[in-house]
């Protein structure tokens, strides 16, 4: 391999550097117990025709790594948490083939599944690494491995080098690095005696936020609510989500209780981020349920975690919370990480004709407490038509 690149002074600030390089087009090297392991660039970079150059000087032996659910989609047997193997070669190495591959949304990509051959799941944990870099950095999660020990000819192009356990760690430990930098009153429409706290993590990635209604720390067990960010639906009033209608609900449940937090997490998408979700969304427009879409870009159903958010309630001074979700998901994920859940209360917002099929996907295929049955029950939705409980 080509000699590795200087590394940032700690694994956290390692891994940041990684998935910007790769958003960049770079080469990034893992390591693992100091000795390299593979060389990888994102599917992305290789995904438009002036990635040609890149291409043609990958090692003999590369392979594009895509995930079971990716495969699955493309209708190839798999199991949806492996990662898998796909030799390139004469047939499936140029860029508009990589991008049939890797992106559903692509032009002609329906006939991916030609371009399938020989796929192995592979064993190299340093694969799944190279995946997960490739979810933190906001990307499809697909990349291109050189052969172990072999080395992508460099170009001028920016490289870094990072370690396996350092990539495999990194949620874990930004989460717990978190610190509040910054405190002021903010008064909102529904509830006037509110703060916001921001939490900075020490790798440089986005703030996450806490809103204070009243004084929750005071109280024993206070309502929270865990919103991730959703421009399209907090800020666009978006019709395809209920987002933006659970994010006011809540504060004014909250302000009606005369206190609260509601914590507003750095995970737009479920997880795989807006460039991802508006991919997502055109999948949606050609018949994909949420879940499917997801799948097909090779994703799980919903890939947010809640260390962040037992990380900054702990900061706060809150150990016990009432839950206002519907999530199953966040219930169990705050009380592993030691925030004690001392009850559920459901979040009720309004449907609409638009996001309809979304809410009974939540219902059907995603865990959410809330019956298929309770939401066929209720008149064709509309803007102001029925009340359904929802997280």
């Amino acid at each position: 391999m080509n000699a590795a690149a200087p590394k940032p002074s700690t694994p956290l600030l390692a891994v940041q550097h990684a998935a910007r390089l790769f958003r960049l087009g770079g080469i990034v090297e893992v390591e693992e117990n100091g000795r390299p392991r593979v060389e990888a660039v994102a599917a992305e970079a290789a995904m438009d025709e002036s990635a040609g150059g890149l291409l043609a000087r990958l090692p003999r032996g590369s392979v594009l790594a895509l995930t079971g659910q990716r495969l699955i989609s493309l209708g190839v047997g798999a199991q949806p948490e492996a990662i898998y193997a796909l030799p390139l070669g004469r047939g499936n190495s140029a860029p508009g083939a990589i991008a049939m591959l890797a992106d559903p949304t692509a032009p002609a990509a329906a006939g991916a599944a030609r371009l399938l051959a020989d796929v192995a799941r592979t064993a190299r944990p340093a694969a799944a690494a190279v995946i997960e870099l490739c979810k933190l950095a906001g990307l499809l999660p697909a990349a291109i491995l050189a052969p172990e020990g072999a080395a992508i000819a460099a170009t001028g192009e920016r490289r870094a080098t990072v370690s396996l356990s350092a990539i495999l760690a990194h949620r874990g430990l930004s989460a717990a690095s978190l610190r509040p930098v910054s405190e002021a009153r903010v008064p909102l429409a529904d509830a006037e005696e509110v703060r916001m706290v921001a939490f900075r993590p020490a790798d440089g990635g986005p703030e996450q936020f806490a809103i204070l209604v009243g004084e929750p720390e005071r109280q024993a067990a206070p309502l929270a609510r865990l919103h991730s960010e959703c421009f399209t639906g907090d800020l666009l009033g978006s019709l395809r989500c209920d987002c933006g209608d659970q994010l006011r609900g809540a504060i004014r449940r909250m302000a009606h209780e005369g206190a609260g937090v509601l914590l507003y997490l750095a995970q737009e998408g479920r997880g795989i981020g807006l460039a991802n979700k508006l991919r997502a969304y055109m999948l949606q427009d050609s018949g994909l349920d949420t879940v499917d879409a997801n799948h097909h870009l090779g994703f799980a159903n919903d890939e947010r975690d809640f260390w962040a958010a037992a990380a900054m309630l702990r900061q706060l001074g809150i150990a016990r919370v009432r839950l206002l979700t519907n999530n199953p998901k966040k219930i169990t994920q705050l009380q592993q990480h030691g925030i004690e859940v001392a009850g559920r209360v459901p979040h009720v917002v309004e449907a609409n004709a638009h996001n309809r099929g979304y809410l009974l996907t939540k219902a059907r295929r995603s865990g959410h407490m809330l019956g298929p049955e309770d939401i066929e029950q209720q008149p064709k939705a509309r803007s102001n038509g029925a009340r359904l409980t929802v997280v």
